[in-house]
């Protein structure tokens, strides 16, 4: 019979394989839509990371965002510019973290 502690270990030791298999594998299918249109809406975007946090399921997105278009802008303002873009894939979602930045110069 394993102790708790070996059972963590080496369940911790599966879960830190799985995550590795992700950020080798490809985008999920909502990760690639999801930034396809936040690269038409914020063309000159210099940095872009769309990451699915639902485990999968596509109920729950983490956008980090910078982008020129941002500047002189108040960070509520941004976020309204990140929801109004993902307007119709909101809808289907549970959560949206956005997290927005101008480029540094």
């Amino acid at each position: 019979m394993l102790s708790i502690s070996r059972f963590l270990l080496k369940n911790q030791a599966v879960l830190v394989s799985r995550q590795l298999q992700r950020t080798r594998s490809s985008q999920t299918d909502g990760e690639t839509r999801i930034a396809h249109i936040l690269k038409e809406k914020f063309p000159s975007a210099t940095s872009l990371k769309v990451v699915d946090i639902s485990g999968g399921c596509g109920a729950m997105y983490e956008v980090h965002i910078e982008s020129n278009e941002f500047k002189g802008k108040r960070t509520v303002q941004q976020h309204q510019l990140v929801n109004q873009a993902l307007k119709e894939e909101i809808q289907g979602m549970h959560g949206l973290r956005i997290f927005t930045d101008v480029p540094r110069e």
